[in-house]
Formats: structure tokens, C-alpha cells, sequence
């Protein structure tokens, strides 16, 4: 009965170890750049780890057809979102060795 016990501490440990390294990865991610372009350099993005747009770049070139910018700026910015995104997933799979934790996302990624 009792031999149980010594499971659930080692469980309460395990998540309190994967909740500081976490809480951990939420501050890398702050720090951390994912970069993106359309057409051909056009336009440039950069989100951080989290996926919230940090820079972008436009070459004055793209100025001259408004609706041609801003189907670029969505694209550059979306492929730097995918980017930081698959990193995360990444990250993800490290810290839980592959499992899926529900809700594992939106707390990395600050409920955005």
C-alpha cells in the first residue's frame, strides 16, 4: 500500500523539475530571434521565441505597389511565426520526452 507513495514523490518531483525548467525556457524565448522574408528579401520579419513581432525590414523597392507589401509582410511575418513555432515544438519535446501535455503550448507561450 504504502510501496505507492514513493511513486507519487517521484512524480511530484519530476513535474516540480519540469515546472522550473519551464518557467526557464519562458525567458529564453523572450531573448530568442526567428527570421523571415518575402519576396526575395523584400520584406524582412523577426518574431521572438514566442512568436510576437519584434523587427521588420522593407526595402524601399516594395513601396511601389501597396497591395504587393502587404501580401509580402503578412508572409514574412507568418514564415518567421512558423519558424518560432516549430522551434517550440521542439523545445517541447525535450522537456517532456516526447509526451503530450496538453495546455503544454499556451503556457510557453504565455496563453497568446
Amino acid at each position: 500500500m504504502f510501496g505507492q507513495l514513493g511513486d507519487i514523490a517521484g512524480l511530484m518531483k519530476s513535474a516540480k523539475t519540469m515546472q522550473a525548467n519551464i518557467a526557464t525556457l519562458q525567458e529564453e524565448l523572450k531573448t530568442r530571434r526567428y527570421d523571415a522574408d518575402a519576396g526575395g528579401g523584400m520584406v524582412r520579419a523577426v518574431v521572438d521565441g514566442k512568436g510576437t513581432l519584434v523587427d521588420i525590414k522593407i526595402d524601399p523597392k516594395a513601396l511601389a505597389d501597396v497591395e504587393l507589401l502587404e501580401d509580402l509582410i503578412k508572409g514574412a511575418i507568418c514564415a518567421a511565426g512558423e519558424k518560432s513555432q516549430e522551434a517550440m515544438k521542439q523545445e517541447m519535446a525535450s522537456l517532456t520526452g516526447g509526451l503530450n501535455v496538453p495546455g503544454l503550448t499556451d503556457m510557453l507561450s504565455g496563453g497568446q
